[in-house]
């Protein structure tokens, strides 16, 4: 990458009009959820739209600004929900706020979220479904009420938080074969096969198959490409490596032409189009 790229790039990612922030969940809560998450962009008048990429979890978010829109199309948009569940999803897709972005969400665990409905996870992906179809109308309504009306975000996590432990009201069934797949994925960067995970056991394959759909809504695959490709664009934003090859085989792609052709499925733009891309400054926030 050159340096002027790489100069770009650090630009938007320090971009001092969005502030973005995590937090880290209650103890007994990180086995479910990755982190909260809070960002805030004042309104601009020529807001570029933002495309957002695949990573492996499932968030609540509540919208607590102007609208968002989400395209659907080159042209044709939806106003996301103020109060929803983003399923996994497996392809990237554009979004372009509408005036002031003041956001709220929920990172979970891939596993993490099937712990807290009946409804099939793999119902949930690639779309934003409203917190009211998920859980009881009242309770849902309460919730994004108190959400708005919280002080900080301080006591929006104790909202959440409450929310999160009456839900699960000591059910929490994370499924052992589901978990530790997905903990090993992550581990090796999704770089470990799921086979040699599993030591060959064919029926126990099958088993996982079914497992994931149900409780994470994509197939173990689709997962470890998706985190695979998560390391190569920190290593890729954060300078940690020469050039494109040496992303490749750090993160054990056959060879740079596996890699790009993963990072197009996932992103829908090579490596080189993505390092200095305005569209992307939000995805390379939350990556970096």
């Amino acid at each position: 990458m050159n340096s002027s790229s790489q100069y770009l790039m650090q630009d938007l990612v320090n971009n001092p009009f969005m502030n973005y922030q995590t937090f880290q969940p209650h103890i007994d809560l990180q086995s479910l959820v990755s982190c909260y998450w809070t960002l805030e962009v004042p309104a601009q008048p020529d807001a570029q739209r933002q495309r957002i990429i695949p990573d492996g979890c499932i968030e609540m978010a509540f919208i607590l600004g102007d609208d968002i829109k989400r395209y659907t199309s080159q042209d044709e948009f939806i106003i996301q929900p103020r109060a929803m569940v983003l399923g996994q999803t497996m392809e990237p897709f554009y979004i372009e706020p509408t005036g002031y972005v003041n956001t709220f969400a929920i990172r979970f665990h891939p596993y993490g979220f099937a712990n807290l409905v009946s409804v099939p996870i793999k119902n949930l992906a690639n779309k934003e479904t409203p917190i009211s179809e998920l859980f009881d109308q009242n309770v849902a309504i309460e919730l994004e009420q108190k959400i708005i009306e919280a002080n900080d975000n301080s006591e929006r996590i104790g909202i959440i938080e409450n929310f999160l432990f009456n839900t699960l009201n000591d059910k929490t069934t994370i499924d052992t074969i589901v978990k530790t797949t997905v903990d090993t994925l992550l581990l090796t960067n999704g770089s470990t096969s799921i086979s040699n995970i599993l030591k060959d056991n064919t029926s126990q394959r099958r088993q996982l198959e079914r497992k994931f759909v149900k409780q994470i809504g994509v197939s173990p695959k689709q997962l470890s490409k998706v985190i695979r490709l998560q390391a190569a664009l920190k290593m890729l934003l954060n300078h940690k490596a020469e050039n494109l090859t040496d992303i490749a085989y750090e993160n054990e792609y056959f060879d740079q032409a596996h890699f790009i052709k993963d990072f197009k499925e996932f992103t829908g733009i090579n490596p080189k189009a993505f390092l200095g891309n305005e569209n992307m400054a939000l995805s390379s926030l939350f990556y970096k």
